[in-house]
């Protein structure tokens, strides 16, 4: 008893002692970052510790600067138009690979997760020259269609993990009743991968918003996203202005991952009920 006693409290040391370490470096990991947060709401004209006091003047100079809001506005339109492509692509990919059984489909999936693999430098490099042939760099078409392509990856590996689950007796089913595959997508299909989409959409659209590396060589400065301008404003002229910036890039990519969270527990929680 004595010796399973001590065995027990161990067990508690040794897990308690885990989390507490877990905790430590996680906040070690995350302070750097919420260091912005009181940053931002200095009072100063330089990033400084300790603040000289407290203002939101930094706040209306991001909202009333048409750099920094025409930066914002451009992340959220491109971020958008990507998400919208690379979600019905991603969505389209995924089900016609589910589906099929041929020879080369471990290839087909292989080039649709390829940006994964590739460093986004080669990737924008190979972008650039790609485009300056067909004389699309500096436009926005350009830079949407390089987020799709990045961003299409986080779809097909999302629905496909999601169709890993999917009944197809159910699509059967509707199809005997006479619903035509349009129907059965859109009434049976579509609501049970709806997690899946959504988080691929979540994750795209993070993915295109907080992208530099492919808009530094295809955007001109008319075409500037909220990453873009930050990294100008460190290189030309360090301002409070740009933890106002970081903040709003914290606070939309939190607040996706928060929902990408509550989906998963709800999916977690459907798939239980189901079973």
């Amino acid at each position: 008893m004595a010796l399973q006693a001590y065995a027990t409290r161990m067990e508690r040391i040794i897990y308690y002692g885990t989390r507490v370490f877990t905790g430590l470096v996680l906040f070690y990991l995350i302070a750097p970052v919420l260091v912005v947060f009181p940053l931002s709401f200095s009072s100063g004209h330089v990033l400084a510790f300790p603040l000289p006091g407290w203002s939101l003047q930094w706040y209306a100079d991001f909202f009333s600067n048409p750099l920094w809001t025409g930066a914002l506005i451009n992340s959220f339109f491109i971020a958008g138009i990507a998400t919208l492509a690379a979600t019905m692509l991603g969505t389209m990919a995924s089900l016609g690979l589910h589906y099929s059984n041929f020879k080369l489909k471990p290839l087909v999936m292989g080039m649709l997760i390829l940006p994964l693999a590739v460093p986004i430098v080669i990737v924008a490099v190979a972008a650039f020259y790609f485009f300056a042939r067909l004389n699309m760099v500096g436009t926005f078409s350009s830079i949407i269609l390089m987020h799709t392509i990045l961003a299409l990856p986080f779809v097909v590996v999302t629905v496909s993990a999601t169709l890993q689950g999917f009944d197809p007796n159910m699509i059967r089913a509707g199809s005997s009743l006479g619903a035509s595959p349009t129907v059965v997508f859109r009434t049976i299909t579509l609501p049970i991968i709806s997690p899946g989409v959504v988080s691929g959409a979540l994750f795209a659209f993070i993915t295109s918003f907080d992208e530099i590396v492919v808009v530094i060589f295809l955007a001109t400065p008319n075409q500037r996203t909220l990453p873009r301008q930050i990294f100008s404003g460190v290189a030309e002229s360090i301002s409070p202005t740009i933890t106002v910036a970081a903040v709003i890039l914290l606070l939309v990519s939190v607040g996706l991952m928060m929902v990408l969270e509550t989906l998963r527990r709800r999916n977690a929680k459907m798939r239980g009920i189901a079973a």
